[in-house]
């Protein structure tokens, strides 16, 4: 496909998260829960019995939703006090979800954000597939009108001007740390460095998946609070090219079939719209 490994903007924005310091208040799910006007959830943010909500058996804690763009998991350990962990889109350098969207639904922002634009979505969901961190929800109880739903890095009112999401300026602990991605990582190995007892030695985020705008430090190993430690360290894009070489009839018939139920669902005002607006991708990977 001719592509080549993008890395991310050289001066784009992140968020260093210090799980030694998360004490698993919510506070960040309730300054989300407001920023973006979000339905009010069944249980209030104080109250932490939502900590033992598991599903599937057991084998998963709490996820992101459409009504959550953010949820903070707790997870005990076999010594010591339980880890709280906070789970949002990473925001990958070189998104899968982006590479995965055939009608470039998703922009990597030079600020850093991965951002969706539902008016060019054709509820596909491969976006949802491709995710390595299973993040995106989906609103399946609109049927006209189905979008892909995730954290937007308060992109519109916040990002774009310089200044913090809403859930990293709200968290009363500073386990949240916003600025410039690069500077970040050197924050990050300081803090090992200076402390190696207290922190694992890595860096979650600074180079899975080719790198993340959010990152993570934690004290106790990584796949001890919900992390994934087997992805790969290379942008998961590698593997999608390989995929589609094999599958060059599903490239010609996807776009087609899905396009079809997008318009359909949509109407002819619809089909308008789409057919005036270009959708923007800021990230262009030769």
């Amino acid at each position: 496909f001719g592509m080549k490994e993008f890395h991310g903007y050289p001066d784009s924005m992140g968020v260093l998260v210090d799980l030694t310091r998360c004490i698993g208040c919510r506070t960040c799910e309730a300054a989300c829960n407001k920023e973006h006007g979000l339905p009010e959830p069944e249980l209030p943010f104080d109250d932490f019995s939502v900590f033992d909500q598991v599903f599937h058996d057991g084998k998963q804690k709490r996820r992101t939703s459409a009504e959550a763009y953010t949820v903070v998991n707790r997870y005990e350990q076999d010594q010591g006090a339980p880890v709280f962990r906070k789970i949002n889109c990473n925001h990958c350098n070189e998104p899968a979800c982006l590479t995965s969207c055939f009608v470039n639904a998703y922009t990597k922002t030079k600020e850093g954000a991965v951002i969706y634009n539902a008016d060019v979505c054709v509820g596909c969901r491969m976006c949802m597939v491709a995710c390595p961190f299973r993040i995106p929800a989906y609103t399946y109880d609109s049927a006209l009108h189905p979008e892909v739903i995730k954290c937007n890095f308060c992109y519109d009112k916040r990002l774009k001007h310089g200044k913090p999401p809403a859930c990293v300026e709200a968290c009363p602990q500073e386990a949240l740390t916003f600025g410039h991605r690069k500077t970040l990582v050197k924050v990050a190995h300081e803090r090992i460095r200076e402390q190696p007892d207290k922190y694992v030695d890595h860096v979650y985020g600074e180079t899975e998946v080719g790198g993340t705008s959010w990152m993570f430090l934690s004290g106790v190993p990584f796949d001890k609070v919900g992390f994934d430690t087997t992805l790969q360290h290379h942008p998961i894009l590698d593997n999608t090219k390989s995929f589609l070489s094999f599958v060059p009839m599903v490239l010609g018939i996807w776009p087609a079939m899905f396009l079809g139920f997008h318009l359909l669902a949509k109407g002819g005002k619809g089909e308008k719209k789409n057919k005036e607006s270009k959708p923007i991708v800021e990230e262009h990977v030769e």
